[in-house]
């Protein structure tokens, strides 16, 4: 017999993990401000474009002596940038444990090509030792593995003593997690993920550590204006003012000021934080009494609390050939698509087979709450068929 349907469905089926929801009651009025037809470097252009940085900055808590500017590409072009621009003036510590990670060791080894670089890497699910890291080299990391759902616990293993430069990829941790500035010299994100904005955006912030190699170090490549920093020895500093290196969308930046006075409404960091979390635990004690289901994250303070990856591990699944285990899942995903009570919520197409679900701050509690019964239904449906 067929499982009966769950009598409750999720107001908002969207969980994908990039671009992520909008914020709860967005609509297409919360762009109407934008400065469509207008030249970023106008003065109200470049007070919008400044408006993010300042807000940015506010909510996240970061240094006063840190710099942030918006760059091109997203949450790739800022990591790019910061690897072109700072790498080579010591030996590099890369750690990677999911798909974006491994990408950032492959730039570094086989495009920039640097003599001394070690790779610090581990499975899905799993962690490198943070006790081997060299903190006298610079250390390359993403704090929130967005395809692998495992995250950094705390930045305990980084010493504020450290020689080399820090450089974080948090594009799937920033306004979801408390990130450690003081531990931190290099960090970026994008606008599409825990608040929701649209992508083609980064964000790049520089300690000042950060800075000084930059005014200090002439990498030995050629930089493509797009990855330009400094120049004859100085700070581009427009750069963190709102002067983008290229011309950036202005209903995007209307579309982020709307996000980021959402993150203001629900209390800040704090209260950004606290809905994340809630739908963590929410997954996690809905786990804890599933048997077919179990995190990839092999520790409790690893799950991540936005990018909420899950592996089936019903011994009828995992007893059969891996392309038998990867359509049950593509079937079970396709299943909570075509009922509308999911979309996007596969495993991200380099991660094992599974479950995929977007629990940053922008999505619901209830939505999550409601999704759960349907992920049974869904799999007991693939198992009986």
């Amino acid at each position: 017999m067929a499982a009966p349907k769950p009598g409750n469905r999720p107001a908002n089926p969207q969980f994908s993990s990039g671009p992520c929801a909008k914020r709860p009651g967005w609509s297409i009025e919360a762009l109407k401000g934008a400065l469509v037809g207008r030249s970023h470097r106008s003065k109200p252009g470049k007070a919008k474009l400044e408006q993010v940085i300042n807000l940015s900055k506010e909510i996240l808590g970061i240094p006063a002596d840190y710099r942030l500017g918006i760059v091109p590409a997203s949450d790739t072009g800022a990591v790019e940038m910061a690897l072109w621009s700072l790498l080579g003036a010591r030996g590099v510590d890369m750690l990677a444990w999911e798909s974006f990670g491994k990408d950032w060791v492959t730039d570094v080894v086989k495009q920039l090509k640097l003599p001394d670089v070690r790779s610090l890497t581990a499975g899905y699910g799993k962690l490198p030792d943070l006790a081997t890291v060299d903190f006298d080299r610079d250390v390359v990391f993403t704090w929130n593995g967005t395809t692998s759902g495992v995250r950094v616990a705390n930045g305990d293993w980084i010493p504020a003593d450290r020689q080399g430069l820090t450089i974080c990829d948090a594009t799937s941790a920033a306004f979801a997690m408390d990130l450690p500035w003081d531990k931190l010299d290099v960090v970026t994100w994008s606008w599409q993920k825990v608040l929701g904005g649209e992508a083609a955006h980064g964000m790049l912030a520089l300690s000042p550590r950060a800075v000084e190699r930059l005014l200090n170090h002439t990498p030995a490549w050629p930089m493509p204006k797009i990855f330009r920093l400094a120049s004859n020895g100085k700070l581009s500093e427009g750069i963190f003012k709102g002067e983008t290196i290229n011309t950036p969308s202005m209903i995007a930046v209307e579309d982020a000021l709307d996000g980021l006075n959402w993150a203001q409404s629900v209390g800040g960091l704090e209260g950004l934080i606290g809905r994340s979390e809630a739908n963590l635990k929410a997954v996690a004690d809905w786990v804890a009494k599933t048997d077919w289901v179990d995190f990839l994250a092999e520790t409790a303070d690893g799950r991540s609390c936005t990018s909420i990856c899950l592996k089936i591990v019903d011994p009828w699944a995992t007893e059969q050939p891996a392309e038998a285990q990867a359509e049950i899942a593509k079937k079970l995903t396709s299943l909570l698509e075509k009922e509308g009570v999911a979309l996007d919520a596969g495993s991200y197409r380099d991660a094992p087979p599974g479950i995929r679900i977007w629990g940053g701050a922008t999505v619901e509690n209830a939505d999550i709450v409601a999704l759960l019964p349907w992920l049974d239904w869904a799999y007991a449906t693939v198992k009986a068929g």
